[in-house]
């Protein structure tokens, strides 16, 4: 999610924070599909299939193109690069940030199919 990351800490404190909002926003999402998905006839594993999907595009996308962008763009010049580096916050924390978003995300999905999904009647 490309938001504004100067409020965040750096190096592990950056990477903890990143992982609580994308818990937030795997919760926030297994409850919105989880809602689509009564009314559609979804089973509760597409339910948290798109959940994490989706979460971790929202919340780590930003993050995880940063990374694929670092490891195999074609950077054309150091002045190219270090212009690249200084719109990224905590250049050194993203790898962290992007596994914590993966883990967190997973952790949100899960305690939104514990509050939500779990007690499905059957029909």
């Amino acid at each position: 999610m490309p938001y504004d990351q100067s409020w965040m800490g750096y190096g592990l404190t950056g990477a903890f924070e990143a992982g609580l909002i994308a818990a937030a926003v795997g919760f926030a999402l297994f409850a919105v599909l989880h809602w689509f998905g009564r009314t559609q006839g979804w089973s509760v594993a597409l339910e948290v299939g798109w959940a994490y999907l989706l979460g971790v595009i929202l919340a780590g996308g930003h993050d995880l193109w940063n990374l694929f962008y670092f490891n195999y763009g074609r950077v054309q010049s150091l002045q190219l690069l270090s212009v690249r580096l200084a719109e990224v916050h905590d250049p050194d924390g993203l790898g962290a940030r992007a596994l914590f978003a993966f883990i967190g995300v997973a952790v949100g999905v899960y305690l939104g199919w514990l509050v939500f999904g779990r007690r499905r009647h059957a029909d």
